[in-house]
């Protein structure tokens, strides 16, 4: 299935009048901004000139996506993911231009990838299932509450360690004009009703306020930078 490239979400950094059609990520991981991995390869990794050598390639199962061969050229790729080449020994995340889309860069720390935690469930047995932004689920302990990020070793979902959502965190927009950009967390506000709740948060030296779905703790409010590598 195929979508028109001028109404593709503003992530894909494609040209948008060179032809009609792109191809349309399959249901999945990440939200309606996800990119096809077929876009992955041939446009954003130039490891394919063409559509079908970019399905080759990837047919072959010689793309991995946090540590996991997929064969799916459909496969939604989205916000931190991890693509791996293993053939060529390259490893790149998926990370935020100046213009809000996604980009890759080329990292050493590819066996580690940061989640936010959207929503936390009981399951069987009493259990604790963390809900993470991309649709992954893993148990856990009590402790980590929503909004806050959790490291994660890939592909084994080990925790290794745990940011909370709290005042002087490091944090990253994921959304809006100030898509990408990486500042302090100042304040959190509740909203009353079914507004969404505020989050005031200062970069460079100015504050601005944003919606609490476009923040992502990317550090502890002791970090000078990122847990991981986001190319700043």
């Amino acid at each position: 299935m195929h979508q028109k490239r001028l109404s593709a979400p503003r992530t894909y950094k494609v040209p948008r009048k060179v032809k009609k059609w792109i191809v349309k990520p399959s249901p999945g991981p990440h939200d309606k901004d996800a990119v096809p991995l077929l876009v992955i390869v041939r446009d954003f990794l130039e490891l394919a000139d063409t559509a079908r050598e970019a399905r080759r390639v990837i047919a072959k199962g010689e793309i991995l996506v946090d540590g996991v061969v997929r064969k799916d050229y459909k496969f939604p790729v989205g916000l931190f993911d991890i693509i791996s080449v293993p053939k060529m020994e390259l490893n790149y995340r998926i990370v935020f231009d100046e213009k809000g889309r996604y980009v890759p860069i080329e990292v050493e720390d590819h066996d580690r990838k940061l989640y936010r935690i959207n929503n936390k469930t009981i399951v069987k047995g009493g259990k604790v299932q963390l809900n993470l932004f991309d649709g992954t689920n893993i148990l856990a302990s009590n402790e980590y509450k929503t909004k806050d990020s959790i490291l994660l070793k890939i592909p084994e979902k080990e925790i290794l360690q745990h940011l909370k959502f709290e005042e002087g965190a490091l944090v990253m927009v994921t959304g809006g004009t100030h898509a990408g950009e990486i500042g302090r967390l100042k304040s959190y506000k509740v909203v009353r009703g079914s507004a969404p709740n505020l989050v005031t948060i200062e970069i460079d030296g100015k504050e601005y306020t944003t919606i609490e779905q476009y923040i992502f703790v990317v550090g502890s409010k002791d970090d000078e930078k990122p847990v991981i590598d986001l190319g700043v």
